[in-house]
């Protein structure tokens, strides 16, 4: 049985977040990137971003603004509202959105529907119902070309008596008991709207409910069971923790089987203190929260392996990790491709903001963009022409030259790494 899913709804509206349809009062404070976030953190599935844009012009702000949600944001995103052409459509999937949801209530946006579904996919393809009638009237186009239904309204029962597809239900209710039998329901696939969204809810807590009431949803659970872990001779076992994006090594904790069991029940990690004899959730205090993204155990079952999403300092003292105090050290080599890609685009950004005599890199910055697109297509030539040649050590040297080029290019555009590698992740 498919998982059901909790999908947070942010309104946009002149790049803010605002409370609901038709509303301009602030969301909080409004600030999108920060709530996407947030939401990724905090146990949702999905999020959904609804557009209330006017004119072409805030609709361009708007998308702008959709791609950084995305670029924030840890979840897929589907993005609705004011979808009119099929360029609102590629500019959202090419945004990172990957689902855009098409308004049934226009005549046009019915009529994009199979086009878009063929040239980007079926399952990128939802579309937005208010009333029965909607699907009713349009049931074997939808069931052919879209991935899946949102609807503002309960309309759940009337797709059901005609249909298999499920609805992710947006809705105004809050309490948790009908929403509880809402999820119950076969036709809803999962919920959107007002409790969902809510900054206090606790979208872990209510899953673990409905796990409790029967209806399957995504929760963090062990592959293995605690009794087969290692345990020391205090009967804990030792975390070693590690940035999920950098694999920088944070700090090294123990737990025992509560704090395992909590960690996996919030999402947040949680430790056994040895020394207040006591359990401890990371950041409680301190606001420096560690989120789980993943936890492996090692080959003799004796040490977890935690990667986490980092919210400020992992140590104490104030460092980022606790691992900060120089023994010795011998000169290597460091060939880790994300490292080497990262720290020569560093040294690139260095040259652009404090410029150096002699610098070739300050040389293409000086002459500007048309300067640096012609030695980027020159180096993709040599590329060429290196391919052709029987030793591979020449297409290793242009190739080079040419990472390089690209690079200064990045740092011109302002386009990152961590960009570049979410767009290639998200393919």
């Amino acid at each position: 049985m498919t998982n059901k899913r909790l999908i947070p709804c942010l309104y946009l509206e002149s790049g803010r977040a605002v409370t609901g349809f038709g509303q301009r009062n602030l969301f909080g404070d409004g600030d999108v990137e920060a709530l996407a976030g947030f939401y990724s953190d905090n146990g949702a599935d999905e999020l959904l971003v609804f557009d209330f844009s006017s004119g072409d012009e805030e609709h361009e702000k708007a998308i702008a603004r959709i791609r950084e949600i995305c670029a924030v944001s840890e979840i897929p995103v589907m993005a609705a509202g004011n979808i009119n052409r099929m360029e609102d459509v590629k500019k959202l999937i090419y945004a990172g959105c990957a689902k855009v949801a098409l308004n049934f209530s226009k005549q046009s946006n019915i009529e994009l529907l199979e086009e878009m579904s063929k040239r980007f996919g079926q399952e990128k393809m939802y579309v937005c119902i208010s009333s029965p009638e909607e699907f009713t009237e349009n049931k074997e186009l939808i069931e052919n070309y879209a991935g899946g239904i949102l609807a503002l309204d309960a309309v759940q029962n009337e797709v059901e008596k005609v249909s298999s597809m499920q609805v992710i239900l947006h809705t105004e209710e809050n309490h948790k008991e009908t929403l509880m039998e809402l999820m119950k329901q076969k036709a809803v696939g999962g919920l959107s709207g007002a409790f969902v969204s809510a900054s206090d809810t606790d979208l872990t807590a209510f899953k673990e409910l409905c796990r409790k009431n029967g209806i399957p949803v995504n929760i963090s659970e062990s592959a293995i069971s605690w009794s087969e872990f290692k345990l020391n001779s205090d009967g804990l076992i030792p975390i070693v923790v590690q940035d999920y994006k950098t694999d920088e090594v944070l700090m090294l904790a123990y737990m025992n089987e509560e704090a395992f069991q909590t960690t996996l029940d919030s999402g947040k990690m949680t430790y056994w203190s040895r020394s207040r004899q006591e359990l401890w959730t990371k950041g409680l205090t301190s606001g420096h929260v560690q989120y789980v993204k993943s936890l492996t155990l090692d080959c003799d079952n004796d040490t977890i392996l935690a990667k986490v999403a980092q919210v400020g300092a992992a140590c104490h003292t104030g460092n980022k990790t606790c691992f900060f105090k120089p023994l010795m050290k011998k000169e290597y080599d460091d060939t880790n491709p994300l490292r080497v890609f990262q720290e020569v685009y560093d040294v690139i950004l260095d040259r652009k903001e404090h410029p150096k005599e002699g610098s070739y890199t300050n040389y293409l910055f000086d002459k500007g963009i048309d300067k640096i697109l012609k030695k980027v297509g020159e180096e993709c030539t040599e590329i060429v022409i290196a391919a052709k040649n029987p030793d591979k050590d020449e297409m290793k040297y242009e190739i080079s030259d040419f990472l390089y080029h690209v690079m200064v290019l990045m740092a011109e555009r302002g386009v990152t790494w961590e960009e570049i590698t979410r767009e290639l992740a998200r393919r």
